[in-house]
């Protein structure tokens, strides 16, 4: 059976049980700070099971994209060095909120299983929660009790917490759990030792497929357990591993779900998959990683340099690092995947599909950037090496190899492999402890304790009115603290609010609550999960008062005009550059607004005057908003509403209309009635964030109005510094030209000094020995200066060793430069002699065996560099 067919009959099977397929949510989670990547299935019914929301549908099944490569949940380090554990991967699962519970999560696991799937039964074992005393629950023995109606009583086996307890994180939503494990092995291996004995063992051919979660309970923040409002259930299947299964295959890269991506990498490297260890690792780690890289990219997520953009640079750059080390690939070759991806799961994930081009540019760009840190990290390496060799040295520090990894990005293993390669050896233990200061740090700076809700009211829901009031009466529903460096800090959720919470790009309002007693300011409002949010520097004195609730009026209404400009952009924008442009981000706020875009090339000044022009005519126009509120997804759809990749959708949506013709969008966001409110727009930057996006910042309304007045004041100033001539443009013209006549008369003086000192010095090198010597302190105008000069006498002079102190616009820098010949012959290394000598100018430096400088703060010390060196080689 074919994978797509395998993951099809799984939704049929459950769908033919009453359960609603609901699609994948996107694989990075947004408005949920306990969460950076969705590594569950369950994520997106967080909620439900919290009791925040209730279900829409009692009973679901879907197929959901997850990725396990940070927090708890981290397979990273193991993914292509075993057959079985991936970074990206599809969870197949059912859930019941509130509806059925033990007795047919079971049931229905072993019919699917066995007589849909066909999978021989005496493969299969299954486990229950033992107990734990440390949380007082004892043996499940419910699910015991089901599980022996169905299997042999010795094909059950008892779990520890650590096995058959599932929890999400250290807090929320968990609860015992039912593992179905298989025994993949021959039948000679398996006569030998029971698959019993090997469960839970790590074992490549004895693994866990199915796990069937309880969820019962609550973890709070104290580490107990609160019995959830009603009793759920979570089920999660690993996709690939099913598929393993019911293909007989030895891996789960020999299924269908890989073999592609494999054939592909074997034509190209001339490798073939299956002959050595080493080469398989690298196979396995490049088809896997392709698809954590590609369906985050599409989901919104582009590699960058910090929190989920940082990961997923890490997957990227490994893969990459692979296929360089061990398959020979020195070129840009990921990005050629991406039409295979979107083959393979297009159908069920549309948005890779959808972006397959766009994917293929960033990561092929991704790509070039990193080929070009591990060539220039190989360079570092080469200088590394004859420094040690110079010292007679053979261990690589812990220090320097940390320095590689965390200033250019250069993986440890290739360092070490590189070491062992030449001989050398690697300081891996001090490199985990510079590893463990670095993590040290990051954990104290972010470091923070959330308390546990405590209830003031009963919690029947949240409203938002904030699309048509700013002010309300509210009560305090819950709240809790925060606690961190800065001091506590307390967040409210309110029964009703007109407080708008950070989403979509804009910014949560700020205002305040005020009840007869205090006026308390509200400094923030986030989304978590489907909580607004509220956060206050002070806990009322009496949390059960009603309050009004007041929103900031003019920072909202300032917000909204760059809110609605960022819609009226995006179509500009798709008018001027193309279908193409599609939204990769923005941020929202009363000052300004900045605008991610899809689009590969520098926009041209035309281009971003006409795309101000289009904005600022349709501001004139006055447009009125359409706003509809709870339209069917599909109808939205069919209006030609624009959505964004990467975004959740419910079966309800609003959308937001200026112009059926020009400006039609899926948003949560607050808008001006008309366009006519925003008064102008003015583009500032445009410039390049990441590959293959671009970034627009705008301002508007009263910002745009000031920076125009500060624009003409200083036109103003120019003019009278000029004295105020008739023709500004060539007056500024002429003054450029006599600049550049000036510079060019400048540096042809710099060049007669420079080239006198050079005479001089000719004449001032000592012969013996085979040996040119010349140490000398010399004035020069510039650094370019000193680097000319000093090759120019190695080029004029046999066998030269030069040792230049030169002062330089009153600092001092050093260069030291030799002939190639005497680094080998001599055991002569630059790089080594100019640190030496630039502890005189309380200084630093470097650069290869045969030149180096360093620059300095004493400038007296040049002396003593002089009578150093002397003292050293003369």
């Amino acid at each position: 059976m074919e994978a797509k067919k395998i993951r099809s009959t799984f939704i049929e099977f459950f769908q033919s049980k009453q359960h609603q397929f609901v699609p994948s949510s996107p694989i990075v989670v947004k408005n949920d700070p306990t969460l950076m990547f969705t590594n569950a299935g369950m994520n997106q019914f967080k909620d439900a099971f919290l009791g925040n929301e209730v279900a829409k549908f009692s009973r679901v099944a879907n197929s959901q994209k997850c990725l396990r490569v940070s927090g708890k949940h981290n397979d990273l380090e193991e993914v292509g060095v075993d057959t079985y554990h991936h970074t990206m991967f599809e969870m197949l699962g059912n859930w019941s909120f509130g509806d059925y519970f033990k007795k047919e999560a079971i049931a229905w696991a072993w019919e699917l299983l066995t007589e849909v799937y066909k999978l021989d039964k005496d493969r299969l074992y299954v486990s229950v929660f033992e107990g734990d005393k440390g949380d007082n629950l004892g043996l499940d023995q419910e699910a015991y009790d089901f599980w022996k109606a169905i299997v042999p009583e010795d094909r059950i086996i008892m779990g520890s917490k650590k096995d058959n307890f599932w929890e999400m994180g250290d807090t929320g939503p968990c609860g015992p759990c039912s593992e179905i494990h298989i025994d993949l092995r021959s039948a000679e291996e398996r006569s030998s030792i029971a698959g019993k004995d090997l469960v839970n063992m790590d074992h490549p051919q004895v693994i866990e497929i199915w796990n069937l979660v309880f969820m019962q309970f609550n973890r709070l923040a104290d580490g107990s357990l609160k019995e959830l409002p009603a009793k759920h259930v979570d089920t999660g299947m690993g996709f690939e591993r099913l598929v393993r299964a019911i293909q007989h295959k030895y891996s789960n890269y020999d299924t269908d779900l890989f073999q592609p991506f494999i054939q592909y990498l074997e034509g190209k490297s001339g490798k073939s998959y299956g002959k050595s260890e080493e080469t398989d690792i690298a196979f396995r780690v490049i088809v896997d990683h392709i698809r954590a890289i590609s369906f985050t990219i599409a989901d919104g997520q582009l590699p960058s340099n910090n929190k989920a953009g940082y990961v997923i640079r890490r997957i990227l750059r490994r893969a990459v690092r692979y296929g360089y080390t061990f398959l020979g690939f020195t070129e840009p070759f990921l990005y050629e995947l991406s039409p295979l991806i979107s083959e393979n799961f297009g159908e069920i994930f549309p948005e890779v599909q959808q972006q397959q081009d766009f994917i293929a540019k960033v990561i092929q760009e991704e790509e070039a950037s990193f080929l070009r840190t591990l060539d220039n990290g190989l360079k570092m390496l080469d200088q590394i090496k004859e420094e040690l060799k110079s010292k007679n040295e053979t261990v690589i520090s812990g220090k320097t190899a940390f320095d590689l990894y965390d200033t250019y990005g250069f993986p440890l293993d290739l360092t070490s492999l590189i070491a062992r390669e030449n001989g050398l050896s690697l300081d891996e233990k001090s490199f985990a402890e510079e590893m463990e200061k670095q993590k040290s740090r990051s954990r104290a700076a972010s470091e923070s304790e959330t308390g546990d809700w405590v209830l003031v009211h009963e919690d029947e829901g949240v409203e938002f009115i904030g699309y048509d009031f700013l002010e309300s009466y509210s009560h305090i529903i819950k709240y809790r603290v925060v606690k961190d460096k800065k001091g506590d800090k307390f967040q409210l959720v309110l029964d009703k609010t007109p407080f708008y919470a950070e989403s979509g790009g804009q910014v949560g309002d700020t205002g305040f609550l005020v009840s007869d007693s205090e006026k308390i300011s509200v400094i923030d409002t986030k989304k978590e999960n489907d909580l607004i949010v509220h956060f206050v520097e002070k806990l009322p004195a009496n949390p059960e008062a009603r309050f009004s609730a007041e929103v900031d009026q003019v920072k909202r209404h300032l917000t909204m005009n760059n809110h609605t400009a960022t819609h009226l952009l995006q179509s500009a924008l798709k008018e001027v550059l193309g279908d193409h442009v599609q939204q990769r981000g923005s941020l929202v706020n009363d000052h300004v607004l900045r605008f991610d875009f899809s689009h590969f090339s520098k926009m041209t000044e035309e281009e971003i005057s006409k795309v101000e022009d289009i904005v600022n005519a349709k501001i004139r126009e006055n447009i009125p908003l359409i706003e509809k509120r709870n339209v069917p997804i599909e109808e939205a759809k069919k209006m030609g509403a624009t959505a964004l990749f990467g975004e959740k959708y419910g079966d309800y949506v609003r959308v937001i209309t200026f112009d059926p013709t020009y400006s039609v969008e899926l948003c949560g966001g607050t808008h001006v009635p008309s366009t006519a409110q925003i008064g102008l727009f003015k583009i500032t930057s445009e410039g390049s964030v990441a590959s293959g996006v671009r970034r627009i910042e705008a301002i508007t309304s009263m910002e745009a109005e000031k920076y125009l007045k500060e624009q003409e004041s200083l036109l103003k100033e120019i003019q009278e510094l000029l004295k105020n001539p008739k023709d500004l443009k060539k007056a500024v013209e002429t003054l450029l030209q006599e600049r550049n006549d000036l510079k060019k008369e400048i540096e042809g003086l710099h060049l007669e000094k420079a080239a006198g000192v050079k005479t001089e010095l000719l004449n001032q090198f000592v012969s013996g020995e085979g040996v040119n010597t010349l140490i000398a302190k010399v004035t020069l105008p510039n650094a370019d200066s000193l680097k000319k000069l000093a090759y120019e006498l190695k080029n004029e002079v046999d066998s030269a060793f030069a040792i230049l102190a030169a002062e330089i616009d009153g600092k001092p820098q050093i260069a030291v430069i030799l002939d190639e010949g005497l680094v080998q012959s001599k055991n002569l290394n630059a790089g080594q002699i100019v640190r030496d000598l630039a502890k005189e100018i309380q200084g630093g430096g470097g650069g290869q065996p045969f030149f180096a400088t360093a620059g300095g703060k004493n400038l007296a010390g040049l002396d003593n560099v002089v009578a150093k060196a002397k003292e050293m080689f003369l």
